[in-house]
């Protein structure tokens, strides 16, 4: 099955662990971040790596993948209301 459809739920991030940053896709902030993490191939959320390209379920359900260092969201984890 395809990891974006059954990604780990990973609740929600700890200030007290290493997390990456969580931005738009669109936002202004994905280019300043991405320079200031670049070619990173992993993101951390709650001191826990994840590679460029996975998917994880964080906090109340929103779908997050990780694109080289940042956390991007992609929506709802709920198949029925992505």
């Amino acid at each position: 099955m395809n990891q974006r459809h059954n990604p780990p739920f990973v609740g929600a991030p700890d200030p007290e662990l290493r997390n990456s940053p969580v931005v738009e896709d669109t936002d202004e902030e994905f280019e300043i971040y991405a320079l200031e993490y670049p070619e990173r191939p992993v993101c951390y959320f709650n001191n826990v790596a994840y590679q460029s390209g996975q998917f994880v379920c964080a906090g109340r359900g929103e779908l997050l993948r990780c694109e080289e260092g940042v956390w991007v969201r992609e929506g709802s984890c709920d198949p029925d209301n992505p």
